[in-house]
């Protein structure tokens, strides 16, 4: 059979591969982000009742009308920007589904797309299947921050589009004011699209002098007229398997990205777009105390791991804390996964999977997201790690 793959490189993700090890071995799973605690009772009983009440048939291909209006709500609540329900937020299977159709979207055979390195694994092929080509801009440890005027000399005429994350998976790097402004002039300047992939956004630490405003591209007209903003209520529920998130675009794009998006899934898992809904409108503590509650694990985490020869990078956001290891071992970062793993009973994942090119890093990621009895069994696992 001569089949020729259109993703020749793409293997299985070290997300599943990583987890399969973790099961295998019986290992604490601290290396695919997702929570091992469970999910608010609210949210369930709604579920439970949505699903009896019979919404259980498609939804509207946009989604779920009383879940767009309170996705517009929270998106003035945290923001100040007003969306139109109808026309400008679209419902999708989870934020992967809505970063692949925006994508398809905006980029044609021969566009160039911009994206930062490290970088969540599903943009390049993405990109690829539409035709384009990703242009990689590596992120230096340990703040992993974007020099823009670097960025501006790799722009060229093909230039179609770049993709920025904030808070940033796998680094837990946060963009400030002067990194969202200089993103808008950037892509202004250019007449470039762009895609903010923003599912942690509710995820933003403060800082021990001054506190840390909760930015997106949302809080930029210039930037939000010509962007695709995609967040995750799976992240900010801890329902992963659900598998829904959403996009934010102005009318023009947004029609663009329904017509790509009714065919890939039409439309997502019904009573609960019903129930997050609900609980959007009965209870938005869970969203606007979701940052305290993840700050609180990062520096349980953290604490836990004083003492160990692991020396921890900084976290501003997101679910993810980075570790060197470089006191501990020379190997590189995905046999040293495998050994923590199989030897010592706790699963990470090597950074240098989200680069394009080699790294000579010794760093790896760990998921804090989880009950406080498995970070103290991790820790206590970690901190037995001796130094060379």
């Amino acid at each position: 059979m001569d089949l020729r793959s259109k993703l020749p490189h793409v293997g299985t993700t070290i997300f599943t591969t990583m987890s399969q090890l973790a099961l295998e071995h019986q290992a604490l799973n601290l290396s695919q982000g997702f929570p091992d605690f469970p999910v608010e009772p609210r949210l369930l009983d709604a579920l439970q009742r949505h699903v009896l009440a019979g919404r259980n048939q498609y939804a509207p291909m946009p989604g779920v009308l009383e879940l767009r209006e309170q996705i517009s709500r929270l998106v003035t609540r945290c923001y100040g920007r007003d969306v139109q329900a109808v026309d400008e937020v679209t419902v999708t299977s989870g934020a992967t589904e809505a970063l692949f159709v925006a994508i398809q979207a905006v980029v044609r055979p021969g566009d160039e797309v911009i994206v930062f390195d490290p970088a969540y694994d599903s943009y390049q092929p993405a990109v690829e299947l539409a035709g384009g080509k990703t242009v990689h801009i590596q992120l230096q440890a340990p703040d992993f921050a974007v020099d823009w005027a670097a960025v501006e000399r790799r722009i060229s005429p093909q230039t179609k589009l770049i993709i920025v994350n904030s808070p940033h998976n796998p680094t837990g790097a946060v963009f400030d004011a002067a990194d969202w402004q200089a993103l808008t002039e950037l892509v202004q300047r250019h007449g470039l699209f762009c895609i903010s992939d923003e599912v942690y956004e509710h995820m933003v630490f403060q800082g021990a002098s001054e506190p840390t405003r909760q930015l997106s591209a949302n809080c930029y007209p210039a930037l939000a007229e010509r962007c695709f903003i995609v967040s995750s209520f799976g992240k900010t529920f801890h329902v992963t398997g659900w598998k829904l998130g959403y996009c934010v675009a102005p009318k023009q794009l947004s029609v663009e990205f329904r017509k790509i998006h009714q065919y890939v899934t039409f439309s997502s898992f019904t009573p609960a777009q019903y129930a997050i809904a609900e609980l959007l409108d009965t209870a938005p503590d869970l969203v606007s105390g979701l940052a305290a509650f993840y700050q609180q694990k990062r520096d349980l985490f953290a604490n836990l791991l004083q003492g160990s020869a692991l020396q921890l990078l900084p976290c501003r956001g997101t679910y993810f804390q980075l570790a060197d290891y470089s006191a501990i071992s020379e190997v590189d970062d995905v046999a040293f996964c495998r050994q923590l793993t199989i030897e010592h009973g706790v699963a990470a994942i090597p950074l240098s999977v989200f680069s394009r090119k080699e790294q000579d890093q010794r760093i790896i990621r760990f998921c804090f997201a989880k009950q406080t009895a498995t970070l103290e069994q991790a820790a206590a696992r970690l901190r037995l790690l001796a130094a060379r």
